[in-house]
Parts: structure tokens; sequence; C-alpha cells
């Protein structure tokens, strides 16, 4: 009986020590995590496999589960144009959105932490002519389609300015009216990524086109934060989260949910 007494006295002890101590723990990681006195809110675009307004699900969608799941914030998602996410992004009245890139401009008013990296592409009818890139060039009644606000690499990006300077390119709000009007000859290319390749495959964009590799290197792509909502502090503190969730596995998951096992893995392990 004694015997016993001690061992229950030291259960009690044990059962004492981690009450006592889990209030500072709780507030020790939620002072680390990210501030979630308020809602945030997260714009999504319809692009590919990045999310599906039709079946409500996507990468992006998966990756502000993860963060939402992680961080115990609530996360208000909504879908918009990509032109409209930029813009509500440096006006502060939008937190946050997936599966951006950087350049100087958005810079100034936005913040990236990235999660993966991916090449762009060129999309072209199979009778355009268009072998290489420099075939587009050397013929000026070529148009080529873009989304609205959307950028690539950097010889992309010049590429595609100097096209916009002589009036050869056509502008739409996503994906799907590109589609229809480069099956029409209207357009003859268009830029798509690895997660557009599913909308063509089985259809007839690709009894038309041909794919022809770009010249940029992979570009990281990751979450973007409004600068003007969240302080440089709070910044931080979702950057190390996106970090967390790639280091334990989670985005590499998510990105096998859609692609090769062996793609994934060269999307998310990246050299930043």
């Amino acid at each position: 009986m004694p015997k016993f007494s001690h061992v229950f006295q030291y259960l009690v002890f044990r059962l004492y020590l981690v009450v006592a101590v889990l209030p500072f723990c709780v507030a020790a990681n939620a002072a680390d995590g990210p501030d979630c006195s308020r809602p945030l809110t997260l714009g999504l675009h319809v692009h590919g496999l990045l999310y599906s307004s039709q079946t409500g699900t996507g990468i992006d969608k998966d990756i502000a589960d993860a963060m939402a799941q992680r961080s115990g914030c609530t996360i208000t998602t909504t879908v918009l144009p990509r032109a409209r996410i930029w813009q509500l992004i440096e006006s502060g009245a939008l937190d946050f959105s997936l599966s951006g890139i950087a350049t100087p401009e958005r810079d100034r008013f936005a913040a990236f932490a990235w999660y993966f990296s991916n090449r762009y592409y060129l999309l072209v009818r199979q009778d355009s002519g268009v072998e290489r890139l420099a075939d587009f060039d050397v013929r000026p009644k070529l148009q080529l389609g873009v989304i609205r606000s959307f950028r690539y690499g950097a010889r992309a990006n010049q590429w595609v300015d100097q096209l916009a300077a002589d009036g050869r390119i056509s502008y739409a709000s996503d994906l799907e009216p590109l589609y229809q009007v480069l099956l029409l000859g209207r357009i003859h290319g268009m830029i798509i990524e690895p997660f557009d390749m599913m909308d063509v495959q089985g259809t007839p964009v690709k009894d038309v086109t041909r794919i022809i590799e770009l010249d940029d290197p992979a570009i990281p792509h990751g979450l973007i934060m409004s600068k003007k909502s969240l302080s440089p502090v709070e910044q931080n503190k979702w950057r190390a989260l996106v970090d967390e969730l790639r280091q334990n596995g989670t985005v590499q998951r998510i990105f096998e949910k859609y692609f090769a096992p062996d793609l994934a893995r060269r999307m998310v392990n990246f050299q930043q």
C-alpha cells in the first residue's frame, strides 16, 4: 500500500506540472505564431490545377487550408480575377494570395514566402509555323494571348512587353477564353505552366498545338502578403509557417495529389 501511495503521489505531481506549464507553452506558441485576432482574407484565382471553380479544389485551396490549420487563424477565401487580386493586395483590402511571383513593382507593396518553383512554356498553334520562340517574332501577324496582370521570367517578360508594344497581345481575365480564341485562330500562342497541362490534354486544343519551352529558368512562386495589411513581424511569422509546411512534407504531399511524384519533388525542392 505505501508503494502504491508513492506512485499515486508521483503521478499527481506530474499532472500538476503539466497543468502549471501548459498555459505558458500556449502563450509562447501564440507569441511565436501569426496574429489570429482577426479573420484574414485570401484571394484564389481560377487557373488549371491551382484552383477550379467547378470543383472548388486545387493546389492553392489545399495550401490555404494547410495555412489555416497550422496557424489556427480564420482565413476567408474569395475567388477573384488575378488582376483584381493584385489591386486588393496593394490597397491592403486583401491579406493574402497564392502562387505569386515577384517583380520590382510588386515588391513595393507585396512580400512573398516561396514554396515551389516552375518553368513556363509557349503553347502555339501547329499551323503558325513556329518551331522556336524566334519564329514567332519574325511573323508580325501572329498574336499572343496573355492573362491580364500575369508576369513570368525575365526573358519572357521582355518578350511579352515587346509584343505588347507592337500591338501583338490579346488579353483575357483567365485561361478559358484564351483556349477558345486559340482554337478559333484569333490568337496563335499563349504562355502556360505545368498546372495548365491537364487543361490541354484530351481536348481539341491539344490536337492543334505544340509546346515550346521558354528560355527562362524555373521561377519561384509563393504566398503573397500585403505589406499594407500585415506588418513586417507578421510577414516573417507567415514566412516561417510556410517554410515549416515545406520542411514537414505538407507542401510536397499536396503537390503529389496533382502531379507525378518526381515532378512534384522538382517543383517543391528548389534552391531559394
